[in-house]
């Protein structure tokens, strides 16, 4: 069937989503994984490499992995694959310090930490001490020594300010619609209105401008949602930029190098959506600060 693009990301978006698993490249290689993984109990969940992540392995079906082995001693962690293409983009180095400025329940931050080896500093920064909570059992299992989860009371909190000019990289995974999920949350769409995006645009612009700050002469700013919204993606990037000029914006499929294979887009930002990625909807954008 020959739908139009719109029509093709709503069917998609109304089929149920897999689920990806990722590997611990600090405990396993991915083929090391996937040889383990064709015997019980991981084989009756059917576990293929993911298509674009080097650390992704997908499930045909969602079996109670908490009891697997390869899960309870941190070798395998749950996060799906446009999430690890995102930790791709920000491409910390083992020397860096890194803030993961919206880090929830810390999926991306396991990634970040095991790209570091462990070593350098990651802060992992959130207004709920409950999500940075569900964090911690899965840093113990990761084996991690490197990060640093810290409560903060809003974008602008005096432990935010004491970073100015420090950090090597930051990532802005923003509070969103998540109208790149709904494959996984289908009452999401019930749930929004005008007047929260408005709220969550002027949130996000707000989270923008803070996580700036912290960005050192010659360092990374990743700005990513999981929404497929223009007014949350494109339209805040041209507004930082508006009053940032000491910002660039850097292609994104240039800046993954060889990390991440097979990915094009027609302009300087990435987009993932689960018709032609088969990822959730995801959008990124890599902004450099100008040396100083």
């Amino acid at each position: 069937r020959d739908l139009p693009a719109a029509d093709r990301l709503v069917e998609a978006l109304n089929n149920k989503a897999p689920l990806d698993l990722r590997v611990n490249p600090l405990k396993i290689q991915r083929d090391e994984a996937l040889q383990l993984m064709q015997a019980a109990p991981y084989a009756a969940a059917e576990p293929e490499p993911s298509k674009f992540s080097p650390w992704g392995i997908r499930l045909a079906n969602k079996p109670a992995i908490n009891h697997w082995p390869l899960f309870k001693n941190g070798s395998l962690e749950v996060q799906d694959e446009g999430s690890q293409i995102l930790c791709a983009l920000v491409g910390p180095r083992r020397s860096d310090m890194v803030i993961d400025f919206c880090a929830g329940a810390g999926g991306k931050t396991l990634l970040l930490g095991a790209m570091m080896r462990s070593a350098g500093r990651l802060y992992a920064f959130d207004v709920s001490e409950a999500r940075l909570a569900r964090a911690r059992p899965r840093l113990s299992r990761s084996g991690l020594s490197n990060v640093t989860p810290v409560v903060i009371a809003n974008e602008n909190d005096p432990r935010v300010k004491r970073l100015a000019g420090k950090a090597e990289r930051v990532l802005v995974d923003a509070p969103c619609s998540g109208f790149g999920t709904l494959r996984r949350n289908p009452d999401m769409k019930w749930r929004q209105s005008p007047t929260a995006l408005a709220e969550l645009c002027d949130l996000q612009q707000r989270i923008l401008q803070s996580a700036a700050r912290c960005v050192a002469p010659s360092g990374r700013l990743v700005y990513s949602t999981c929404s497929v919204l223009p007014e949350e993606n494109e339209a805040q990037i041209q507004q930082f930029l508006a009053k940032h000029p000491d910002f660039r914006l850097l292609n994104a499929v240039t800046t993954l190098g060889d990390r991440i294979q097979g990915l094009t887009s027609e302009d300087d930002y990435l987009r993932l959506r689960p018709d032609v990625h088969g990822t959730d909807g995801f959008f990124a954008a890599v902004l450099e600060r100008r040396s100083a």
